[in-house]
C-alpha cells in the first residue's frame, strides 16, 4: 500500500507541474518557415497561427500554388517544432515517473 500512496503523491504532483507547463507553453512561440524564409508562420503554444509573412516578391501573377505550398509548408515546420518543443518539455516533466508504455500526456 505503501507504494500505491507513493504514486498517488507522484501523480497529483504531475497533475500540478503540467498545468504550470501548460501555462509556460500557452504563451511560447515558435516560427516555421518554407522557401528559404520567403514565408514564415509563427504558431503559439497551443498551435495557433499568430503571424503569416510572405515575401513579396512571392505576389507576381500566377504564384499562387507556389504562394499556397509554401504557406502549407511553414504551417507544418512551425507545428512539427511546436510538437518537438511540447514532446521534450513532458519528458522533462515526466522523467522521475514511471509511465505505462504509450501512455500520452497531457491526458
Amino acid at each position: 500500500m505503501k507504494n500505491l500512496g507513493q504514486m498517488l503523491k507522484q501523480a497529483q504532483e504531475l497533475q500540478a507541474r503540467m498545468g504550470e507547463l501548460q501555462e509556460k507553453l500557452a504563451a511560447i512561440e515558435v516560427t516555421g518557415s518554407a522557401g528559404g524564409g520567403m514565408v514564415t508562420v509563427t504558431v503559439n503554444g497551443k498551435g495557433e497561427a499568430r503571424n503569416v509573412t510572405i515575401d513579396p516578391k512571392l505576389m507576381a501573377p500566377g504564384e499562387q500554388a507556389v504562394v499556397e505550398d509554401l504557406v502549407r509548408a511553414a504551417i507544418n515546420d512551425a507545428k512539427g517544432k511546436l510538437e518537438r518543443l511540447v514532446r521534450d518539455k513532458m519528458s522533462e516533466l515526466t522523467g522521475g515517473l514511471p509511465l505505462p508504455p504509450g501512455l500520452q500526456l497531457p491526458f
